[in-house]
């Protein structure tokens, strides 16, 4: 796979795929970690007097020009992180813009591209209009590790017709996550948190061929629990999944995998009922509703951390977005955070909830590596190859 370290790139024409998706509130970013994840493939084809577009999507537009998704709020904080006075940007990706655009910009120059999902053609990958706009470019980059998973034009399209070349955060995505399932040290443990066992069960199924202890909380914990013939009250559970919640605990056991589930959990009336009560699974009323795992078992998926010599975390184990229903992922990210380097635990975690949860507890210092993607970081776990990947390693083109 070519990449900015074995593939030289100079004085070119770059379209340059980043993930720019990020969490805005009144038209100010919230968390600029995607736009430092891109800085240093972006200032390398700067220092070799390229002419870099970029090009992300932002929302789901679905193919029209909605103003609340324009990108444009996004200027000052690329100016700002890349230390540019000026950024070019492309309202329309057609040809005479384009040409025009190219022709204003020195050697050096980087342009915004208008979201990318205001184009029709991009979710639906058009491969006309791939290489149509691909005879205006020299070179392709793809450097959006997060949004590769996703088989559209910017991602797949365009590698058929130019070079295309991995940027150095995607190269580093991949390097990181593979640690944990190539060279995996046990004893070594997986915590699965989430709302849904549907998203994750290829997930689960991978995992278990590969760590010693796979513990599972948050809302898809009570499927498990329900297959098991507890009562979960009106807590969110997929009956029409029980079924595949026995199979992973026949293929847990077969592959001598310790599968934690919650043997206590925290209960409420809703979500935001402020007077919760910790009960044991065997004593769940009716109106309860499962909002966090227990203490029992938040102590004893700690011990396990502790016990570990890697720790793979994706997905918070409770509510966490409400309190007190925060409690027992808090208490996993402190206990990974005071741990890892003490006892040389490798800590690799991913997920937007997850980075979320890490970032509240200021236990960033605790990780190897956070992963900044979400679904294409799971496809990943699940042993899937992202599409955008694949596209790269497959590219023929000098």
């Amino acid at each position: 796979m070519k990449n900015l370290k074995n593939y030289k790139i100079e004085s070119k024409r770059i379209l340059f795929r980043a993930d720019l998706n990020v969490p805005v509130f009144d038209g100010v970013v919230r968390d600029i970690s995607r736009i430092i994840a891109i800085k240093s493939s972006i200032e390398k084809l700067i220092i070799n007097k390229n002419k870099i577009f970029l090009m992300a999507h932002f929302g789901r537009p679905k193919g029209e020009v909605v103003n609340k998704y324009s990108l444009s709020f996004i200027l000052p904080s690329l100016k700002e992180i890349f230390n540019l006075d000026k950024i070019y940007f492309l309202k329309k990706l057609d040809k005479d813009s384009i040409v025009k655009i190219t022709e204003e910009m020195q050697n050096g120059d980087l342009c915004l591209i208008e979201n990318i999902r205001f184009q029709k053609e991009e979710e639906k990958i058009d491969l006309q209009f791939s290489k149509k706009i691909s005879n205006l470019f020299d070179v392709y980059v793809n450097d959006a590790f997060s949004a590769s998973h996703r088989n559209h034009t910017s991602i797949t399209g365009f590698p058929k017709f130019l070079p295309a070349v991995a940027g150095n955060h995607l190269v580093k995505e991949i390097k990181n996550i593979n640690l944990f399932l190539e060279n995996s040290r046990k004893p070594n443990i997986a915590i699965i948190g989430g709302s849904k066992i549907s998203t994750k069960i290829q997930l689960l199924n991978n995992l278990i061929e590969k760590f010693s202890t796979v513990a599972i909380g948050g809302a898809m914990a009570n499927t498990f629990l329900l297959a098991n013939k507890n009562n979960v009250g009106h807590s969110l559970a997929e009956e029409n999944l029980i079924k595949e919640a026995i199979n992973i605990q026949l293929k847990a056991k077969k592959l001598n995998c310790k599968l934690i589930l919650p043997v206590d959990v925290v209960c409420g009336k809703n979500f935001k009922d402020t007077n919760p009560v910790n009960r044991k699974i065997d004593e769940i009323l009716l109106d309860d509703m499962i909002l966090d795992i227990g203490e029992i078992t938040t102590q004893v998926i700690n011990e396990e951390i502790i016990n570990s010599k890697m720790v793979l975390w994706n997905g918070p184990v409770g509510a966490f977005e409400f309190q007190p229903y925060d409690k027992a992922t808090n208490s996993i990210a402190e206990i990974i955070k005071l741990n890892s380097k003490k006892l040389n635990i490798d800590a690799l975690a991913g997920g937007g909830d997850t980075v979320a949860a890490i970032k509240n507890t200021n236990a960033e210092d605790g990780f190897n590596y956070i992963s900044n993607a979400g679904g294409a970081f799971l496809e990943w776990l699940e042993g899937n190859e992202s599409p955008g990947v694949i596209a790269l390693k497959e590219n023929n083109f000098s």
